[in-house]
């Protein structure tokens, strides 16, 4: 028995190690991807456009491509389907270090998009060498491994790509090799036979699942809550880099350092306040005040005029980091025991999606406030958008929680 335990102990260091490799790869690519469309582009404009359509083109690809590598890690097993995307990953890296035409780049980036589903099957390893009680423990080293690798991940990015564009992309698909390698020699496999599944392929339709969440009694305008908040989110990592770009003239290291501010932040929330502010506030509460904070920091974003100015809004908007958080327990709170993978697969689903439509709308704002002189209020229009977004996820928020108040004391007056 205590062999067994420390068989688990070991495969989950590996595992841990495994997802940090893979996280240092996305991440040093970020600062400089945007840089590298504008190579093969005329103008500010033809530029944001072609970096929304890779960016759809990734989100559309990883949409549909996790609950397909789920599905096959379910019936092959998790180490097979890890090494396929840690291959993937290589391909799709050194293939946009090489690529020479805008083609190539759409296509590396469909193919990174598929294989992007890592996250997916490394949760999936997880659960299957943890005992219940001990998975969200386990699932919080992972989300920190996660955490340190964006952290680290885009200031790398930055400062290689400072030196020049195409190395971030070589020193990612080493990474991925190097990940490739480890996995092939040290993970071992974490499924045995006797558990592993066909395949159905009506488990893996990504929409499918979405139908859970509405389904669901109590959740009601908190979708629109997840829906509102996930694009606002995902239109600021489409636009993040090619707005300080036109707004403050920033490169890639800039972009790097304030990307590991974002990191930073998010993280010392997370593992460190997070805790404290649910000891004093619910998270019906502690939801609406983060809406609040991350209305005014996407106006603050929108509306300064300096770079310094940024780093003041990202260490001002502490409660902002705190809502997915909050959502997430919400959601789960309102799922009986025995649907709580269904419930929390659902969510991830519908945040997969909004990833899927942000690049769609903010690319086409962002291409038409472009041609603006640097420190413009208009070129914060994808910002603004955000800010209009987290308002009326604000709206459904609080008008949910004061239904369900209604509600109660409803049912305490029969």
């Amino acid at each position: 028995m205590a062999r067994r335990a420390g068989a688990r102990d070991a495969a989950m260091g590996f595992i841990m190690a495994t997802v940090l490799i893979d996280m240092l790869a996305i991440g040093v690519i970020v600062p400089v991807l945007p840089g590298l469309v504008g190579k093969f582009t005329t103008s500010a404009a033809e530029q944001t456009h072609w970096y929304g359509v890779i960016t759809f083109v990734f989100a559309l690809s990883s949409f549909v491509g996790n609950p397909v590598l789920g599905a096959l890690s379910d019936r092959w097993g998790r180490r097979p389907i890890l090494l396929i995307g840690f291959c993937g990953l290589a391909i799709n890296f050194f293939m946009t270090a090489l690529s020479t035409a805008l083609w190539m780049l759409v296509v590396s980036r469909l193919i990174g998009g598929a294989m992007a589903s890592n996250a997916a099957v490394a949760s999936a390893y997880v659960a299957d060498i943890t005992p219940p009680e001990g998975r969200a423990k386990r699932f919080g080293m992972i989300g920190a491994m996660f955490g340190i690798g964006f952290i680290l991940g885009p200031v790398i990015g930055g400062l290689l790509g400072g030196i020049d564009l195409h190395l971030p992309f070589f020193v990612a698909g080493a990474l991925s090799l190097v990940n490739l390698a480890y996995g092939y020699f040290v993970l071992p496999e974490s499924l045995p036979p006797e558990r592993r599944r066909q395949v159905d392929w009506k488990r893996a339709n990504p929409l499918a699942s979405l139908r859970d969440l509405a389904a669901l009694k109590g959740i009601g305008r908190l979708v629109g809550v997840l829906a509102c908040a996930g694009i606002a989110q995902f239109t600021l990592y489409t636009t993040w880099v090619l707005y300080t770009t036109f707004k403050f003239g920033w490169g890639p290291t800039q972009n790097g350092w304030s990307l590991f501010a974002v990191g930073l932040v998010s993280a010392l929330t997370q593992g460190v306040l997070l805790g404290r502010l649910l000891k004093r506030f619910t998270p019906q509460r502690l939801a609406v005040w983060g809406l609040v904070s991350s209305v005014l920091a996407f106006v603050g974003f929108g509306l300064v005029t300096a770079g310094w100015m940024m780093y003041v809004v990202i260490c001002a908007n502490v409660l902002g980091n705190t809502v997915a958080t909050a959502m997430q327990s919400l959601v789960s709170g309102a799922a009986d025991s025995n649907e709580q993978g269904r419930i929390m697969g659902a969510a991830s689903s519908l945040n997969s999606l909004t990833a899927v439509i942000a690049p769609t709308i903010a690319a086409p704002m962002l291409a038409l406030v472009s041609s603006y002189p640097h420190g413009d209020w208009r070129i914060g229009a994808p910002m603004y958008f955000c800010a209009a977004l987290q308002a009326l996820a604000l709206v459904f928020a609080v008008t949910h929680f004061k239904q369900q108040r209604r509600e109660r004391l409803a049912a305490a007056a029969t």
